[in-house]
């Protein structure tokens, strides 16, 4: 059957900074195809709603799929499944994805009947299932993950290895489209999938069950062989915690002479504890790397259960301006901030030579601090939780939070962007444009206009399309395995050696928690 996967519109920090290949979607349709199945993908991020309703025309799918990856995307997607449903009553709509796949009940409601069915968990292991129950008219509900307004089926399952499922690259238009800083054009790929340790405002590890797969280094060597794009985006939640495999995939990288630039995310314990990798990466491309620090004190770390301290960040942070690269960090902004708070922060951004992001504290479903924050949403809104919006209380009258954390997020636009950026990246920008990329050099003026307190604000005031449902009183106890879109499958689910396990263990929650899982 014909199938047209689609990714909808970028959000307000993706106007700026970046804008990644949908690479999720792409594994989606590459499972798909390799069931047999006639396959479209259309990437709103860089199209536009014109030209999803010409490709439906054109196309003629039988089912329409999207990305219900980010929150904030949840009300276009519900707009658009309500009027593609309208207007071509016979398509069959579901959509999956990240976020989603925590809210499914939620969603399915305010669709009023356009969405007729949520893939939770890993779409690229059950899409193919899906289709075959769909194009047979058997029932959903035997499909792993699948729910409708009558139910939910058998628990979500996971790729059987994650070599098999290749991401659909020659399907996605305006490749040229998608960049990170410098590196411009950029792809997409995947070394690892999940993550093991259990930060409070993070819901990588409930989504994946604290699970952790590899890719094999051949298979990864494949498609960097591949690859048009001189410049790559490693979307691993935390790169190299295995060492040997990090060592595997640079030795085979070096065996075959590819030559690329890379971008990773990554944890200040990882990097300390795995140095020679991280090393050996900086010789053969690694050109920028993002370590979530999320706070430069010991209180917040422990609020986020970061159980790095300062001076391991402090010694992360160093070891990596040794390698010669270029260091971007993330700093959360807690609502509680006050003006000192936010003065002492913008100090130490501009005291150290690194790129700084702020984001805001935000609880998502599938977090504990969505569960166990005491203070109550100040909104409902969906499309206010993109980590750039307030949606709990703040110390400071929100127009003063928002006038603080934008000086605040100044201090990157001053050091890193605008004219004083393309001075120190004139040899860059000169070659982009050359070769007629224009991304990076587009982004240098955006911030402005994009991050402005009197339109974040304005945001407030805007009538919700959709919102979430109230949400019950604080819990005092959660059980934590109940927070899992995968279940938890322990040990055997992460493919770390002994020694890494135990390190992943004194790094997260303690022995406590570890005895526990």
């Amino acid at each position: 059957m014909k199938l047209l996967a689609v990714h909808p519109s970028a959000l307000m920090y993706t106007r700026v900074f970046l804008r990644l290949e949908p690479l999720g979607l792409e594994l989606v349709a590459g499972a798909a195809r390799n069931e047999g199945h006639d396959v479209q993908i259309i990437d709103l991020q860089v199209e536009s709603h014109e030209d999803y309703w010409k490709r439906l025309a054109d196309f003629k799918p039988d089912a329409i799929c999207f990305s219900g990856s980010y929150l904030a995307n949840i009300p276009e997607i519900l707009d658009l499944c309500k009027e593609t449903k309208q207007r071509m009553p016979g398509k069959f709509i579901f959509v999956g994805g990240h976020s989603v796949s925590f809210i499914a009940p939620d969603v399915l409601q305010l669709s009023e009947g356009a969405i007729d069915c949520i893939l939770k968990g890993e779409g690229d292991a059950t899409v193919g299932l899906l289709l075959e129950a769909i194009e047979k008219k058997t029932d959903l509900l035997k499909v792993p993950g699948a729910i409708t307004v009558d139910g939910e089926g058998p628990p979500p399952i996971f790729v059987k290895s994650l070599d098999t499922v290749r991401p659909a690259r020659d399907l996605l238009h305006h490749r040229n489209k998608y960049f990170i800083g410098t590196l411009d054009p950029a792809a997409s790929i995947e070394f690892a999938r999940g993550c093991p340790w259990d930060c409070t405002f993070c819901s990588a590890w409930t989504f994946y069950g604290r699970s952790y797969r590899t890719v094999s280094p051949q298979v990864i060597a494949d498609e960097l062989e591949a690859l048009k794009e001189p410049g790559i985006f490693i979307v691993d939640d935390v790169a190299f915690v295995h060492q040997e495999h990090g060592m595997a995939i640079a030795d085979e990288i070096k065996k075959r002479g590819i030559k690329k630039e890379y971008y990773l995310e990554t944890r200040a314990d990882v990097l300390l504890r795995n140095k020679e990798v991280f090393k050996t990466w900086s010789e053969i491309g690694l050109t920028y790397i993002f370590i979530g620090l999320e706070a430069v004190d010991e209180e917040g770390l422990k609020q986020f259960r970061k159980r790095v301290s300062l001076d391991a960040n402090f010694e992360a942070l160093e070891y990596a301006r040794s390698l010669g690269l270029t260091v971007a960090i993330n700093i959360i902004a807690d609502p509680s901030w006050t003006r000192e708070r936010f003065e002492a922060v913008r100090q130490w951004c501009l005291e150290i030579p690194d790129i700084v992001n702020i984001s805001v504290t935000t609880p998502y479903p599938g977090t504990e601090i969505w569960h166990r924050e005491a203070r109550r949403l100040t909104t409902r809104d969906y499309r206010l939780f993109d980590i750039q919006h307030a949606v709990l209380p703040t110390t400071l009258p929100l127009p003063e939070f928002y006038k603080e954390l934008v000086k605040t997020q100044q201090v990157l636009n001053t050091k890193h962007m605008g004219w004083e950026a393309l001075k120190g990246t004139v040899g860059i920008a000169t070659r982009l444009l050359l070769h007629g990329q224009t991304n990076f050099v587009k982004m240098l003026w955006k911030f402005n206009s994009v991050f402005n307190p009197k339109l974040q604000l304005s945001d407030h005031m805007r009538k919700p399309r959709y919102e979430m449902p109230v949400q019950p009183d604080v819990v005092d106890k959660i059980d934590r395995k109940a927070l899992y879109v995968h279940g938890p499958g322990g040990r055997r689910t992460r493919a770390l050696d002994d020694a890494t396990e135990g390190f992943v263990d004194k790094t997260r929650m303690g022995a406590e928690a570890a005895a526990a899982e």
